[in-house]
């Protein structure tokens, strides 16, 4: 059965003065303020579209990185992801670095890594992203 998540941006005024919310309605979650100052320029208080892709390949790597180490016969512990997506106001979103730290009981250091490629590659988000470099940077706690 196929799930659809919705969420809905209302904008308002110019591209470089105006300001929008962006809600997550599937879940009711949040709200979250975003402008094109903090876009382009960073900022704290204010979310980003790269931030929210950054959350979705962070939890999408994570789920998928359980499931195949669970499935080579490794169940994690516990798996910490931060996915850095770097935009470049101009020319648009130049790439996504996924930060993995896990603990992961019986696994080889070569084992691991080559788990968290698979599951790299084969995570949904990765595939939606294949436009842009993915880069993985995978280590056992």
């Amino acid at each position: 059965m196929a799930i659809t998540s919705e969420a809905t941006t209302v904008w308002n005024g110019t591209l470089f003065e105006g300001e929008g919310t962006v809600s997550l309605d599937s879940s009711q979650a949040a709200e979250l303020r975003v402008d094109w100052k903090t876009r382009a320029e960073g900022g704290v208080g204010t979310s980003t579209p790269e931030e929210l892709i950054a959350a979705a390949h962070s939890s999408c790597f994570s789920m998928a990185f359980s499931n195949a180490l669970t499935q080579a016969g490794f169940p994690p512990t516990a798996i910490q992801t931060t996915a850095a997506v770097t935009f470049q106001p101009g020319t648009g979103i130049l790439g996504s670095h996924l930060l993995v730290n896990a603990t992961v009981p019986g696994v080889s250091d070569e084992q691991f890594a080559a788990i968290a490629e698979d599951a790299k590659a084969n995570c949904p988000v990765s595939q939606a992203l294949a436009a842009i470099p993915i880069t993985l940077e995978a280590s056992l706690a």
